[in-house]
């Protein structure tokens, strides 16, 4: 795991936990928040704990399973922005992006809601050289694709996506269209004092513009499968799939996510033609506007180990950290 710190305040979360318990495996998930920390934050305590708790009922993993621990999730953060409104009206702006995986008897669950971005990197038999997988797609309104879903979704809104400050947001807003959180665009009841005023619409609206649901992919683990990269936007901005899976498979395990990181600032600082070790200088705030925060989980899976139980304990968590 690595973290950096770009914005004045790292808005980023990310967790691993693996053990014997249900979900049986391993989860990862890294939680790229915006407009403050807390939706993030409250991700990393709640959505692992939402999912466990939804694998005890129904006895399996499964992309139904991860879309109503995503659903729970919401719900709960939909309730603390009620308790919380009238002294800080400001959570009803702040949301999170929320990238999770779960390995789980071989079989690989990769649930994406927002720009966030996981890849799998592949050593075909009798080669020498990974490949890059993308295993999940961005919801970012940047994307022609994703404009059209919400044009599809929000017929009657001809201000749904506009172009601002250079590039498409929602609502002159937000680029993620899926998101945990800002439920000043999911809930009209929030459209008004306290909310500050630069994230009150002039036209209001009558169903949610973003949502929470994820997008799940499934991918059945095959001995080919070494390792997948779970990583914020910020890294993919800097590095591309391919050039990030081979900075993993060429170097050492020990230290790798700390490599990944610095092979992409290297590259932020060479967009600004400026050196490295000057980059490192800059404070956070001044920062973003070379780099974003970058969180970034990498996997290793050793196939033999795959399907052996029990698994040993572990529960890390990132965010929030100095540069």
């Amino acid at each position: 795991m690595a973290v950096i710190q770009a914005n004045r305040m790292c808005e980023d979360y990310s967790q691993l936990e693996s053990g014997p318990d249900h979900p049986q495996g391993t989860f990862a998930g890294v939680y790229d928040g915006h407009a403050g920390s807390e939706a993030s934050k409250f991700v990393s305590h709640n959505l692992f704990f939402n999912l466990k708790n939804i694998v005890s009922e129904r006895r399996e993993v499964s992309e139904s399973v991860l879309k109503k621990a995503f659903s729970a999730t919401e719900e709960d953060f939909l309730s603390l922005v009620k308790k919380q409104w009238m002294n800080n009206p400001q959570i009803a702006s702040v949301g999170t992006c929320c990238l999770a995986g779960v390995l789980h008897d071989g079989v690989l669950f990769v649930a994406n809601a927002g720009d966030s971005r996981a890849v799998l990197g592949r050593v075909e038999r009798g080669s020498k050289r990974a490949s890059a997988v993308q295993l999940s797609n961005e919801h970012n309104v940047n994307i022609a694709s994703v404009r059209e879903e919400l044009y599809a979704l929000h017929p009657d809104d001809s201000q749904v996506v506009i172009m601002k400050h250079k590039c498409w947001r929602v609502r002159g807003l937000i680029q993620v269209s899926r998101s945990i959180g800002d439920v000043y665009l999911k809930r009209a009841e929030f459209q008004r004092e306290p909310l500050l005023p630069k994230f009150r619409l002039t036209e209001t609206f009558e169903k949610p513009i973003l949502n929470s649901e994820p997008e799940v992919t499934v991918h059945k683990l095959q001995p080919e499968d070494h390792f997948v990269i779970f990583a914020s936007d910020g890294l993919w901005e800097q590095l591309s799939n391919q050039e990030a899976v081979d900075i993993v498979h060429n170097f050492p395990r020990n230290g790798i996510a700390k490599r990944l990181l610095k092979a992409a600032l290297h590259e932020a600082a060479k967009k600004r033609e400026m050196r490295y070790a000057d980059l490192k200088k800059i404070d956070p705030g001044v920062r973003r506007h070379f780099h974003d925060d970058i969180t970034l989980i990498i996997v290793f899976i050793d196939s033999h180990l795959v399907s052996k139980s029990p698994l040993p304990p572990y529960s890390i968590k990132g965010g929030v950290f100095p540069r």
